[in-house]
């Protein structure tokens, strides 16, 4: 009994994995647009975000730019989130997918080796997109903290 429900769970993990979007390997052009819009546009083609019930969390300052802490969620039924940062090489951070019945909400650590702004873009189930965005200061030392 003990090995079968191992097994099932084993199987509906690879379901779930086999599923996933692969944004890197699918949309290339977006891990190397230098500008926030060029990435997005590469993402998701030509979207024009409305304002939506998204909270983008990160610290006002950032001590060490090498790990902010960044958090967003959403209550808007979502098939994606995207984040992005305006003053690294490259714009986009990560990409996560909504597995159906999930709760959107996500947490990283990312690098910015300035103060910038931060976007969130949400894609919604109903074929839509919403944005916002958080500014925050970077102290002295960027990336190397």
């Amino acid at each position: 009994m003990k090995k079968s429900m191992l097994s099932l769970v084993a199987v509906a993990a690879m379901a779930v994995s086999l599923n996933a979007t692969d944004y890197r390997a699918d949309k290339p052009d977006a891990w190397t647009a230098k500008t926030v819009p060029t990435s997005i546009k590469a993402l998701y083609g030509e979207v024009t975000p409305a304002e939506g019930d998204i909270t983008l969390k990160a610290p006002k300052v950032a001590s060490n730019g090498g790990a902010i802490p960044v958090s967003v969620k959403t209550t808007i039924p979502a098939k994606s989130i995207a984040v992005f940062q305006d003053v690294n090489p490259e714009s986009a951070v990560a990409v996560f997918a909504v597995p159906e019945g999930a709760k959107a909400a996500f947490s990283m650590k990312i690098k910015m080796k300035k103060s910038g702004t931060i976007t969130a873009i949400v894609e919604g189930k109903d074929g839509k997109f919403y944005s916002t965005k958080l500014s925050l200061e970077v102290a002295l030392g960027g990336c190397e903290g």
